[in-house]
């Protein structure tokens, strides 16, 4: 007999000050030493004014993607009002965590300083969070854990200082980057969240019934999206990856940063609605029934594309009901959505019986996420 679960603390951690677009490159660092001609087009699209780094303009760290998700992981659990000597199991993802070896929820158990228990790491892009948070409903739901944590962390800029990009091929003669990396580089920051799970509600407050969670991979249809370790032209390939050529030459060949396929993304935001509409002709879904939604995108324009595709379905939930901080703290990647359920928990928004819905869309090879909540 399977048990109910409940989210009974939440929390974010963010490093460092606000950074404004004013100040953004002056942080990270002009790529060939003069300013990004597609930068101030991609911040236009993204519609992001702030967002925290885990480097400072010397491009010194200030913690890892560990500590950042272990500060998450300790605030979450104050919020239920734990302890760290109570955590059973530690479900941690990354879309690229500190170390190749070992895996990332290693990373965090060692950063926490906790004893002996179960871990599961995860990696992906931004539905990693959601991996890890199913593995750890299903632990909570199954009876194998009475306390549970799932957490997400990024710490991408120290992937987009100028010294990544120098000497290789995707900065062009005249020391511009390509955009297809150019685009990250303004739109992905740094920062982590994470969520306790229990088989009951916490005693004070509120918590937040789990009453589904199910993600949805493409990638059997899509190539990848959003990518790192190989050129554009390979990235599709077995024998494409950096770890055969080596990594100096992988550099020099611009195989190693993040990229973004624009074109790519297109079709997938459509298959992305096409999985949302089946689950809503299903009757898993009930728009009507939706108090409040934590739709992950990664700019502003992409949410106008997918409001834009919904007006008229049955599928649109009306905007005054969308929550959203990407203007705030940007696009933190999987983290994301754990920041944005942290602050709508402390938005005063929130009443008992109403129904919370979360959407994490990844473009990294087409898949999405949902999440439905209700409060209690």
């Amino acid at each position: 007999m399977t048990r109910e679960a409940y989210i009974t603390g939440v929390a974010e951690f963010l490093p460092g000050p606000p950074i404004d677009n004013d100040g953004m490159e002056d942080h990270l660092g002009r790529v060939g030493g003069r300013d990004s001609v597609f930068g101030r087009r991609a911040l236009r699209w993204n519609g992001i004014e702030t967002r925290h780094y885990a480097l400072d303009h010397r491009g010194r760290s200030s913690h890892s993607n560990a500590s950042m998700c272990a500060a998450a992981v300790r605030g979450a659990l104050d919020d239920a009002g734990l302890g760290l000597e109570e955590l059973q199991f530690l479900a941690a993802g990354t879309t690229q965590g500190d170390l190749l070896v070992p895996g990332h929820a290693s990373q965090v158990q060692g950063a926490l300083g906790a004893g002996p228990m179960e871990i599961a790491s995860f990696q992906s892009v931004c539905a990693s969070a959601l991996m890890a948070a199913k593995s750890a409903w299903l632990m909570i739901k199954a009876g194998e854990h009475d306390r549970a944590v799932a957490c997400a962390g990024e710490f991408s800029s120290r992937w987009f200082r100028p010294s990544f990009y120098d000497g290789g091929d995707l900065v062009d003669a005249k020391g511009r980057l390509h955009p297809e990396a150019d685009f990250l580089r303004f739109t992905l920051s740094d920062g982590a969240g994470a969520i306790v799970i229990e088989p009951q509600p916490k005693p004070d407050g509120l918590s937040l019934r789990i009453r589904s969670m199910e993600l949805t991979s493409l990638a059997g249809a899509f190539g990848p999206c959003m990518w790192a370790g190989a050129v554009e032209g390979d990235r599709d390939l077995a024998e494409g990856g950096w770890s055969l050529a080596g990594p100096m030459a992988s550099h020099a060949a611009g195989a190693i940063p993040l990229q973004q396929d624009f074109t790519l993304l297109k079709k997938i935001i459509r298959a992305w609605i096409g999985v949302y509409l089946q689950r809503v002709d299903e009757g898993s879904i009930v728009p009507d029934a939706v108090d409040h939604l934590l739709c992950h995108y990664s700019a502003r324009s992409i949410r106008q594309e997918i409001v834009d595709l919904l007006r008229n379905t049955r599928g649109m939930i009306p905007e005054e009901r969308w929550f959203s901080v990407l203007s705030e703290v940007g696009n933190v990647g999987s983290a994301s959505i754990w920041i944005m359920l942290s602050r709508l928990m402390r938005s005063g928004k929130l009443l008992k019986g109403q129904t919370v819905l979360c959407i994490v869309p990844e473009s990294g090879r087409a898949m999405v996420g949902f999440i439905l909540l209700e409060v209690v």
